[in-house]
């Protein structure tokens, strides 16, 4: 038996592969595209699992591509991480997130239909296409609302989330048309290792190191429940093997924060493990920038049906991860010098100069 793990380089995807290879003894194929924030230093580690773990460059929408993998490897089971994921890249160029969400899912969810249809008995009860999306898709919560649960109405806000709300009912509808094992998985904002350096977590960690401002969206009490991606890739791994085929779960940590809470963590933090020569605190860099356009105030994840239907709680809370996660950030400092390119350099050039 062999899993396809899609977009398996980027920062999800990577940490859940490693999880795999650690936690069971069934080989996986990544499949990654490798845009920006796919990264084959991610998965540096899978080296010591020899041919347990096989990686392939190449892009969910190539259907040729696919099709040849399931022919070489019969897959059980399909993981897709594989997506467009920044909300504020997709404000400045949406066609991507069209592309690789929408239409990549779309040409997955094909082959993937093909393929199951031609598997006979034990093979084609066991398969399962198991889709990772977010919370983004239910939309903004005013303060004190309760949090979303697995039917909450989707209201997408951002091209973004538009695009991951389109990719849901797609895969939605492959199950109540063809009756295809489906299996779809709404997550809160996930932090940890490997996550690249644009999102506010590892993005506040480096500029602090690096002596430059930590730049904030407007107020900055926008409010994000944080998942450790670590207990979510558990989480994924669990509804993989017990859920409920056509089902929906969402995942999160309970851990709802507003991104100044967040800041002024980790400023602490580093003043404790990593403290500034000149003795004064990280917080004294902290910047408010002009908020972006449609910010949505506050997403809350109800993952009380994972816990009551498969008895899955995170076993990190937000102080317990994110200390990990800055300790992780200083002793790695050569993973983050080797993904902050001149590339990444311009894009937040781009991003954050326009909003000073």
């Amino acid at each position: 038996m062999t899993i396809l793990v899609t977009g398996g380089a980027g920062f999800i995807g990577s940490n859940f592969v490693m999880d795999w290879l650690e936690a069971t003894s069934e080989p996986v194929v990544t499949l990654d595209k490798l845009t920006y924030a796919g990264n084959l230093e991610n998965l540096s580690g899978a080296a010591s699992f020899g041919d347990r773990h096989v990686f392939v460059q190449g892009d969910i929408a190539d259907s040729a591509l696919v099709e040849r993998l399931f022919s070489e490897h019969r897959f059980r089971a399909v993981i897709n991480f594989a997506a467009e994921s920044h909300v504020d890249r997709s404000i400045h160029g949406p066609e991507d997130f069209i592309q690789t969400n929408i239409v990549g899912t779309f040409r997955m969810l094909e082959v993937v239909r093909a393929y199951w249809n031609a598997l006979d008995g034990e093979e084609k009860s066991r398969f399962r296409f198991l889709h990772v999306s977010t919370d983004e898709v239910y939309g903004s919560l005013d303060q004190g609302a309760a949090p979303f649960t697995e039917s909450h109405r989707y209201e997408p806000n951002s091209p973004y989330s538009a695009s991951k709300a389109a990719s849901d009912h797609l895969v939605r509808a492959y199950h109540h048309t063809y009756g295809m094992p489906v299996l779809t998985t709404n997550c809160s904002n996930n932090y940890g290792p490997y996550h690249f350096p644009e999102k506010l977590i590892p993005l506040v960690i480096h500029n602090a190191l690096s002596n430059a401002t930590l730049p904030i969206y407007g107020d900055g009490q926008q409010i994000r429940d944080w998942l450790y991606v670590k207990d979510h890739c558990s989480a994924i791994r669990l509804v993989l093997e017990a859920g409920r085929c056509g089902d929906v779960y969402n995942v999160g940590g309970w851990n709802e924060k507003t991104n100044l809470e967040v800041v002024k963590t980790i400023c602490a933090i580093l003043d404790e493990l990593a403290p500034r020569t000149d003795g004064k605190s990280f917080a004294d860099q902290i910047n408010f920038v002009t908020d972006r356009p449609g910010h949505d105030r506050r997403y809350a994840i109800d993952a009380s049906k994972l816990e009551r239907e498969l008895g899955w709680r995170p076993a990190e809370t937000f102080e317990t991860g994110i200390r990990k996660t800055i300790k992780w950030y200083l002793e790695n400092e050569g993973w983050v010098r080797n993904v902050t390119s001149g590339a990444y350099r311009d894009w937040l050039g781009h991003n954050y100069g326009i909003r000073k």
